[in-house]
């Protein structure tokens, strides 16, 4: 489904990303963790296209993303992307945010829109808030907010970067919930997080980065086994430590 080919990545004199090569199977779950600045996001967006990279290559699904001839907005629309502050429309209520690209991507008329929007909701447990603005609503319900906007245009996969990162305590598990129910209904997902209880739970693989390398790329038993690189056993110490 996405094939990670050898990919580098400069800022200008800065090598972010370094020689990154993984795939991920349909179905497939796996979390990218590692220290800040490692390149994980810098990873994770450039699988659809919201960065550019210089070498290598990508293939989401045999399109690739590289390729100045394919239309990265056609397949981003298929690649639901879910960040860490929401970005949702703030003069927009939930459902209209939810129904928006539908209907100016995906051509759907607004009763079309608005019936998946509301069984999306649903599904994510606000049909309660369907008529709220974003700033009436909590962290955690904003970013389930996001993550039925992305399941709304029926992805075949879904990219979360640092999805909890910016809620707080109490509104983590809301959010993990939403994803560990995804992961469990078959959607292939990469996630970049620190969450190592929902890594365990839910991904098939792990993958551990550091200053732009792919240092480890294991089963999740292996890498909470015993990591094979001292840089990945030092990170997980002083994680789970907590």
């Amino acid at each position: 489904m996405i094939e990670v080919k050898n990919v580098s990545k400069w800022y200008g004199a800065f090598h972010v990303l370094k020689d990154c090569s993984t795939s991920v199977a349909k179905g497939q779950v796996v979390v990218i963790c590692g220290p800040s600045g490692s390149g994980k996001s810098t990873l994770i967006k450039c699988v659809n296209g919201l960065e550019p990279f210089q070498k290598g290559a990508i293939t989401v699904n045999d399109i690739s993303v590289g390729d100045k001839a394919t239309n990265l907005s056609q397949l981003r629309s298929r690649v639901g992307m879910v960040f860490q502050n929401f970005e949702l429309f703030p003069h927009m209520s939930v459902i209209r945010n939810i129904m928006l690209a539908q209907i100016k991507v995906l051509g759907r008329s607004e009763a079309e829109a608005e019936e998946r929007a509301m069984k999306l909701l649903t599904r994510v447990g606000l049909v309660d808030q369907a008529a709220k603005y974003p700033a009436q609503l909590s962290g955690g319900q904003q970013q389930r907010v996001a993550i039925a906007r992305a399941l709304a245009m029926d992805p075949f996969a879904m990219l979360f970067d640092e999805p909890t990162s910016a809620l707080d305590p109490e509104m983590i598990n809301e959010v993990l919930d939403v994803m560990v129910a995804l992961a469990e209904d078959g959607m292939t997902m990469m996630v970049v997080t620190h969450e190592m209880g929902f890594a365990k739970k839910v991904a098939d693989r792990i993958i551990f980065m550091d200053e732009g390398h792919i240092v480890e790329d294991a089963t999740t038993e292996e890498f909470f086994g015993t990591p094979r690189s001292e840089r990945a056993q030092m990170f997980l110490s002083k994680i789970l430590s907590h």
